[in-house]
């Protein structure tokens, strides 16, 4: 009679095996490629923390050389204009560099567990981690003027922008999806700030002055931050342009196409408070992109992920989805 029990026990444990649709070694495949999807930003978080000892070492292995009183601070002509004791120049040096790996980590983590890895997410980590090899840079330019008395060159840093600008250029391109067929608008909505639009402007004296000085690498440099400053405020300025039709939904600004949300992959939608914290502009990493210039949002949850719109009034976008629905149905 045990025997039998046996025999029917293991014919069962054999069925329910082969029924279930994730078997040991497709959980085992799973795992696996989760942790190889991990992996890439791991080694590059990792590589990002080695700025880390090394600006520490740059300052231990000249400590005794370094003046009690160094020069932190250049202006445009890579002349001192601040000060700090040589205690305060390493504090602050390794506190800046903490501070863009803390957010270099935090984006990391945030893409592992959502496991995206796409081009737009590489671009955002790309950018932080350019900011950390200009912050490493700069460390060991100051310890290398302290010691040497050799004005520091501005013109390297700057040189970087055009980088910076390609990598923002993937970023807002990563998840733009495909153009939406065409199709009648029931409604077209506009989201802008004036205020933030004069706010951005206010930089661009800096490279304004700079583009006078008689030193031409310094002029060349500061060409490519006053473009970004100003496409910035243009921005915010011309704000974001929501497009509905029984399609979906197209987000542009300046005449370009930055989103499309096919109807088909819109769930629901609901009015949120926005956080000044959460910034303003394009924001958002892996399955999230948020596009604000104001303090209310409309949520809305698609199948890809989360998108957040801007508005004044978001009472007018719940109008505008819900006409979406409609055709839909």
């Amino acid at each position: 009679m045990r025997s039998n029990e046996n025999g029917v026990g293991a014919r069962l444990r054999l069925r329910s095996a082969q029924a279930s649709p994730c078997g040991p070694s497709e959980s085992s495949r799973d795992l696996k490629e989760t942790a190889m999807n991990k992996r890439p930003y791991q080694v590059l978080v990792w590589l990002a923390w080695l700025t880390l000892p090394l600006t520490a070492l740059q300052y231990w292995l000249v400590w005794d050389r370094l003046p009690a009183r160094m020069a932190t601070h250049f202006n445009a002509a890579g002349q001192p204009n601040g000060w700090m004791t040589r205690e305060q120049a390493l504090t602050f040096g390794l506190g800046i560099t903490i501070l863009f790996l803390v957010i270099l980590t935090v984006i990391s983590y945030v893409l592992q567990m959502q496991q995206v890895s796409d081009a737009g997410s590489w671009a955002i980590l790309g950018l932080f981690a350019v900011v950390v090899a200009v912050i490493f840079q700069g460390n060991r330019s100051i310890i290398h003027y302290n010691l040497t008395g050799r004005p520091i060159s501005i013109v390297g840093p700057f040189l970087l922008v055009p980088v910076v600008i390609v990598l923002i250029a993937i970023y807002l391109g990563a998840r733009r999806g495909k153009r939406l067929p065409d199709a009648p608008l029931i409604a077209e909505e506009r989201h802008a700030s004036l205020i933030l639009g004069f706010i951005l402007m206010i930089p661009l004296i800096a490279p304004a002055i700079f583009a006078n000085r008689p030193d031409s690498g310094v002029r060349w440099a500061a060409l490519p931050v006053a473009l970004v400053l100003a496409a910035c405020a243009a921005f915010a300025w011309n704000g974001f342009q929501y497009r509905f039709s029984r399609e979906g939904i197209e987000i542009r600004t300046l005449g370009f196409r930055l989103r499309s949300i096919p109807a088909t992959q819109i769930r629901d939608y609901t009015i949120e408070p926005w956080n000044v914290l959460r910034g303003y502009g394009i924001r958002g990493i892996g399955r999230s992109r948020a596009y604000v210039w104001g303090n209310k949002v409309v949520h809305i949850r698609t199948s890809t992920g989360d998108v957040y719109l801007g508005h004044g009034e978001p009472e007018r976008i719940i109008r505008d989805l819900d006409a979406i629905k409609q055709f839909a149905r």
